[in-house]
């Protein structure tokens, strides 16, 4: 199975917070959250990772290129205008297998992401999760500690109905910036991108118009690390 992550953002807030290391390499309990994903990947079945990087990031570049990690890895250097844009680079690298994609900083405890692989991988979503019944499994959470959250709408089935700015149905969960798709949609991200499309929510809407069956795997907590009191919370919810 393939892995992408997208960790090319500047980091700008945590930067403008006094944090002076790039958010890739931002450690939590004394391992840089790029490595931590990277190793829990290769704990769950990886067979390739694959990460984007803006072009000014010349350290976390070196970082990763004198790391020894037990996976291969492929990376992309590129500056990108939104989190889409980097999915459409790293999808030259995803061929035609079912993936999962995250954001480097989104952080969640081991055990739960291995349940949602291992549901994603097996097929079994509460019994009836498989390739003919749905094209992704996405993770959602009803922790919401985001200044933009993107709130998902789902049935009593975990279908997810509606992606939403604001919660106007009385939305349980919020996305957890975890993504598994099958191939499918790397021909529609394409076009999207080409046709002038941005942002990464825009994306998943634009999934479910074009008829895409995506169903939510719920996580206790997932944490974004935008802000330095961020990193703290996590290093607290990871112990």
């Amino acid at each position: 199975m393939k892995y992408a992550i997208i960790a090319a953002g500047e980091g700008s807030r945590l930067a403008n917070e006094g944090v002076v290391t790039p958010k890739p390499l931002v450690c939590l309990n004394g391992e840089p959250m790029l490595d931590r994903l990277i190793r829990l990947f290769a704990a769950n079945n990886a067979s390739s990772v694959s990460i984007i990087i803006n072009e000014e990031m010349d350290e976390v570049y070196e970082h990763v290129r004198n790391t020894t990690y037990s996976v291969p890895l492929d990376v992309v250097r590129k500056s990108t205008p939104s989190s889409m844009h980097s999915f459409y680079e790293l999808s030259h690298k995803l061929g035609n297998e079912w993936f999962c994609l995250t954001t480097v900083d989104a952080v969640f405890r081991e055990d739960e992401f291995s349940a949602y692989i291992d549901a994603f991988h097996h097929c079994a979503f509460t019994g009836d999760f498989h390739p003919s019944a749905a094209d992704g499994l996405f993770a959602v959470t009803g922790y919401i500690d985001d200044e933009k959250p993107l709130y998902v709408e789902t049935d009593e089935n975990m279908t997810i109905r509606g992606f939403h700015d604001e919660n106007v149905s009385n939305t349980r969960y919020v996305s957890g910036g975890v993504y598994c798709l099958n191939s499918s949609s790397i021909p529609v991200l394409r076009a999207a991108v080409e046709a002038g499309m941005s942002r990464m929510r825009n994306f998943q809407r634009h999934l479910l118009r074009e008829g895409f069956i995506l169903k939510a795997w719920p996580f206790a907590k997932i944490i974004d690390v935008d802000h330095p009191d961020d990193i703290q919370k996590a290093e607290w919810f990871l112990n």
